[in-house]
């Protein structure tokens, strides 16, 4: 029987501050990733006050796909791709956010992308905001001020009337959502706001996602007027968290967890209004989103077309009580951590493996939204190492996304409308948290390390031809 609709989107997926580079080449301007300096031995990030010599900046060379763009599509072409998902460095169109006019050069960088896109039959899936506001945007509140809605819709507009009949998918915020999570410089909530001291408040990260949310539904309407043939989603991060035991205070606890952490964001997104819900929760929590008058008009009016999600992992949760009496842990997670579950392996970096969690995902953001859904990063992260005979075989890494793939199947026969799936990423990219390249979620090898050391030589690894052989068969 054959699952996958006939125009089903296989792809794969990238970020620009994670494997572009060229970082302030052709005129672009300074983003908030341009000045996070790695410590490739420490395996963090830190912020610095400009670019200070003798630091590491892994973004600044990345991968080098701005000047090896070609060649990486040749072989997304070879792997059979039918989308690719990348994102627009806003800093190459508006070097510090607020310029007057566009930046001509970085316009025609993404031009001939996407040409060379179209000439291999991969349809582009765009994301505007991919975790790097302009810097000079930053040092001013970065999504704090609500002057950031005007310099994004401008970028955003002139990016629509740009690639115009080019581009048919864009994504606003990449896991916007993740705004809310109140750590340091290197979560979304310092990168997209600009600072992590005492500002960084819960409050303050509410109405920053408040001027997105904003944002994004102006974007939404100007797309519709500028293309309506294209569509616009939004993108949001599963933290989809378990009730660790049949206790009522865990369910309770898992119920009240999934509606803020990643629900919240996707019911204004997709319905138009502030869910009842979180009224109590700023209630209870002293958080009042200032709104200026029409905000609430605009929000309802620029619902998005689709939802697209990250999805890598689950976690449980549990009140101490109930977690102590078990005795169960803590484990990694990709933004958010949460407590271990008995039944499940782990990655290396001990985030859980769970592909039935993607079906449960799937059919609860179909059954709340009846509307058309993307995933756009899904993969294993992983030390791949180049073997005696020169390929990577990282078995592990197919066993990861065929399970995945056969969950995806389930939920479409389940009924719901599912578009694409991308995984995350399409070649190896540069960590968002750290910078380093060691772990390693591609189907092309980058013959790189933490460092930046390496001749840089693309390499395909076993899972290539697992989903090249994948997508030519489920295409059929």
């Amino acid at each position: 029987m054959k699952v996958f609709p006939e125009n089903f989107l296989w792809g794969a997926s990238s970020a620009a501050n994670q494997c572009e580079g060229a970082y302030l080449e052709d005129g672009k301007g300074l983003s908030v990733m341009d000045i996070l300096a790695s410590d490739p031995e420490k395996g963090f990030r830190i912020e610095t006050p400009g670019i200070e010599e003798g630091k590491f900046y892994a973004s600044h060379k990345a991968v080098d796909t701005y000047h090896r763009i070609d060649e990486d599509i040749a072989l997304m072409a070879e792997m059979g791709l039918k989308a690719y998902r990348m994102s627009i460095a806003w800093t190459r169109i508006f070097p510090n956010g607020d310029d007057a006019e566009p930046n001509e050069a970085g316009l025609r960088y993404y031009d001939h992308v996407f040409d060379q896109l179209k000439l291999n039959g991969i349809e582009p899936v765009v994301t505007l905001s991919h975790y790097e506001p302009p810097l000079n945007m930053a040092k001013q509140g970065g999504w704090s001020n609500r002057k950031m809605i005007d310099c994004f819709t401008k970028y955003a507009k002139t990016v629509f009337t740009r690639y115009k009949g080019k581009v048919k998918y864009y994504l606003t915020f990449n896991e916007i959502n993740c705004l809310q999570v109140p750590f340091g410089i290197m979560t979304a909530g310092g990168i997209q706001m600009g600072f992590h001291d005492e500002r960084n408040t819960e409050q303050l990260r509410f109405q920053a996602l408040h001027h997105q949310f904003v944002a994004s539904a102006m974007t939404v309407k100007f797309l519709r007027e500028i293309d309506p043939e294209a569509k616009v989603g939004c993108m949001i991060a599963s933290m989809l968290q378990y009730a660790l035991t049949a206790h009522p205070t865990d369910q309770l606890l898992a119920l009240q967890h999934n509606q803020m952490s990643y629900l919240f964001a996707a019911d204004v997104m997709l319905r138009g209004y502030y869910p009842s819900y979180s009224k109590r929760y700023f209630n209870e929590h002293g958080i009042n989103i200032v709104k200026e008058a029409g905000d609430d008009d605009i929000i309802r009016e620029g619902c998005v077309d689709f939802l697209s999600t990250s999805y890598y992992m689950t976690n449980c949760i549990s009140t101490e009580e109930n977690a102590k009496s078990i005795g169960i842990g803590e484990t990694s997670g990709n933004l958010i951590s949460g407590l271990k579950n008995p039944y499940l392996k782990a990655s290396q970096w001990g985030w859980q493996i769970d592909s039935t969690g993607l079906r449960y995902l799937l059919n609860q953001f179909y059954d709340r939204y009846q509307k058309p859904i993307m995933i756009v990063e899904n993969g294993l992260g992983a030390r791949d190492e180049i073997a005696e005979d020169g390929g990577i075989h990282d078995d592990y890494r197919i066993d990861y996304l065929k399970d995945h793939v056969e969950a995806l199947k389930e939920a479409i026969i389940d009924g719901v409308e599912v578009i694409g799936y991308l995984p995350w990423s399409a070649m190896d990219l540069i960590a968002l948290s750290t910078g380093n390249i060691e772990k390693r979620y591609g189907f092309i090898y980058v013959d790189l390390d933490n460092f930046g050391n390496g001749t840089g030589d693309r390499i395909r690894k076993d899972s290539f031809y697992w989903y090249k052989d994948l997508i030519a068969k489920e295409s059929k």
